[in-house]
């Protein structure tokens, strides 16, 4: 019987870019499609995986320049405010953070992407204007050096699924 964790090991490396990459999987797993995805599903409802998602390395597609921009917004504002960064194109990724007085008052944090640095200062300025007067300040921080982004990945035996 195939596990959970099993299927979670194999998915974890990445779907292949295919037409049929859950039924590639299911080959790696010796089950069928249909079993996969019943099983994905049930997964799901259970809470036990999140989501499956598509993570774009947006430096491959010409995005180099990306800031993470912080904001000190209302608390009151601050839910309203996320949705509305988190609906712009050029936002990847837009979350809460709790303040940590004195040092850091900033409570929205949105990750902004450009091909250039004009670019991704002309969105931030686009940005500061959805936020009006919600906004007591911002601050901007230039990325360096693309991270490895990854997910949570389960550790196998020597290479071998569990």
């Amino acid at each position: 019987m195939i596990t959970d964790r099993k299927i979670v090991e194999v998915l974890q490396e990445g779907l292949n870019l295919t037409p049929t990459p859950y039924a590639d999987a299911a080959v790696k797993l010796g089950m069928t499609e249909a079993d996969l995805m019943l099983r994905l599903e049930d997964m799901m409802e259970q809470g036990a995986i999140r989501r499956i998602a598509l993570v774009p390395n947006h430096y491959a597609i010409g995005y180099r320049f990306n800031a993470m921009t912080v904001w000190d917004v209302d608390d009151d504002s601050v839910d309203i405010m996320g949705d509305k960064f988190g609906q712009e194109e050029s936002v990847s990724h837009c979350y809460r953070r709790p303040r940590r007085h004195p040092e850091w008052r900033y409570n929205l944090f949105a990750m902004v992407h450009g091909r250039g640095p004009e670019e991704v200062e002309q969105k931030i300025l686009h940005l500061k204007s959805l936020a009006g007067q919600t906004v007591r300040d911002h601050r901007v921080l230039m990325s360096r050096k693309i991270l490895k982004k990854t997910g949570l990945r389960l550790a196998t035996n020597e290479g071998k699924l569990c």
